[in-house]
């Protein structure tokens, strides 16, 4: 099976040094959307969260000594579906950014983890769940 995605946009920070993880980034930038989707972006709302599907494209290649990673500020060998790598089999990363602004195509947003010409796969809306999911 050949599974093909084609960016959405692209990610566009000044920064040259990124927080490991968007909950702890205080980074602000822009999501530059192709102007063909940008109907599309008509429900977002200044002070809602989005979520953000990107492609790690400055990451190396996943080999199999991968499966198994000492994240930061760990101790601990863990797995890498237990991190948050941009090493992995497929190189998709997720992001929750808080949303600062919205002009035509280009969402200015705040918790940038990602870097400038980081390709944007997908953007989904950020539900809270409230309720109690366990059996």
């Amino acid at each position: 099976m050949n599974i093909t995605l084609k960016p959405i946009g692209f990610i566009h920070t000044q920064a040259t040094h990124v927080p490991r993880h968007w909950s702890v980034s205080e980074l602000e930038g822009d999501l530059v959307i192709d102007p063909q989707y940008q109907e599309g972006l008509r429900d977002i709302k200044v002070g809602e969260h989005i979520i953000v599907i990107f492609h790690f494209h400055q990451a190396r290649p996943f080999m199999d000594r991968h499966l198994v990673q000492k994240p930061p500020h760990s101790e601990e060998m863990r797995g890498v579906f237990s991190t948050c790598s941009p090493l992995r089999p497929n190189p998709i990363g997720l992001s929750i950014f808080k949303v600062l602004g919205l002009h035509d195509n280009i969402i200015h947003v705040k918790g940038l983890d990602t870097f400038d010409g980081t390709p944007i796969l997908d953007l989904k809306p950020y539900v809270e769940v409230k309720q109690d999911l366990s059996p």
